[in-house]
């Protein structure tokens, strides 16, 4: 017998980094699923630009994740605005690539800061206020590169099996409370996060509105894992079953060394000038 769905209209949910990318994409779900939304981003710019775009009612705010109290602040303005939360989304993330011995201090410190801190922040702000209520949905945003380390993208990978890990951990802390944790894990996305980047054997680029449609699925239905599309998910699990010379061997079979090691460099050229912004500026949060 199927499960009920849960129904999402009037629910209100959060989500960061939405003025673009996947964000807006999941931001702009949520409305045709009858949500209330609340943007964070730290292009307050981009977050009000979306926000109009998006329709009446739509919440845009400015939201520093790296900055705890920004993200408790945000967090208080949205329930101030729209009432308790009852999703938390962790989506803001950059991904600058280089080879590992080449990578800037400066870069890897600010892609720890946002993909890893930022997740950490908001999990904690949310549980802070979801606790008490006995229910809630936190959905955090990693990537195919949670379980596979990707070339090129070194801190990058690290930062998403960080997000994985402690997906994981929290979702057995919380069991019996009634508030569920999801961990997407899309390929790569046609998003400024995800330009230059060629193609893996088999697993072709996807749109933002397949990972939206795939979170608000995972709204309605509570499940912990999500993979975009779902067909890395059985080819994710296999590598990982086998030993390390076969799991190299499937990899160059897909061509997974090429993804985030051989970019177009011109075609990333903008999105890198970016996210190799100090701390502070506005800078990609769109996974």
């Amino acid at each position: 017998m199927a499960r009920s769905q849960r129904p999402l209209d009037g629910r209100i949910v959060a989500i960061t980094g939405a003025g673009r990318g996947i964000g807006r994409a999941t931001a702009q779900a949520c409305v045709r699923a009858g949500m209330k939304v609340s943007i964070g981003d730290l292009d307050l710019a981009a977050a009000r630009q979306t926000a109009a775009e998006l329709g009446p009612g739509i919440l845009a705010l400015e939201l520093n994740v790296c900055d705890r109290a920004s993200v408790s602040r945000y967090i208080d303005a949205t329930e101030g605005a729209l009432g308790p939360v009852d999703v938390f989304i962790n989506n803001a993330g950059i991904m600058p690539l280089s080879r590992f011995v080449a990578e800037d201090d400066a870069v890897a410190r600010r892609q720890v800061d946002i993909n890893v801190h930022g997740v950490l922040h908001g999990m904690k702000e949310a549980l802070a206020r979801m606790l008490p209520r006995d229910r809630g949905h936190i959905v955090n945003i990693a990537s195919s590169a949670g379980h596979v380390g990707f070339a090129g993208g070194a801190t990058y990978s690290g930062t998403k099996h960080f997000v994985v890990g402690v997906s994981e951990a929290v979702r057995h802390e919380l069991r019996g409370t009634g508030i569920d944790i999801t961990c997407v894990m899309p390929g790569v996305v046609n998003t400024e996060l995800g330009a230059g980047l060629p193609q893996a054997r088999f697993v072709g680029h996807i749109e933002p509105p397949m990972v939206a449609d795939a979170i608000v699925a995972a709204l309605r239905s509570p499940r912990f894992e999500v993979y975009v599309p779902r067909r890395i998910g059985p080819l994710t699990k296999a590598g990982a079953a086998v030993p390390t010379l076969m799991r190299d061997a499937f990899g160059r079979l897909l061509a997974l060394d090429r993804v985030l090691g051989r970019p177009d460099v011109d075609a990333r050229r903008a999105y890198e000038q970016r996210a190799a912004r100090s701390a502070g500026e506005p800078a990609p949060a769109d996974e």
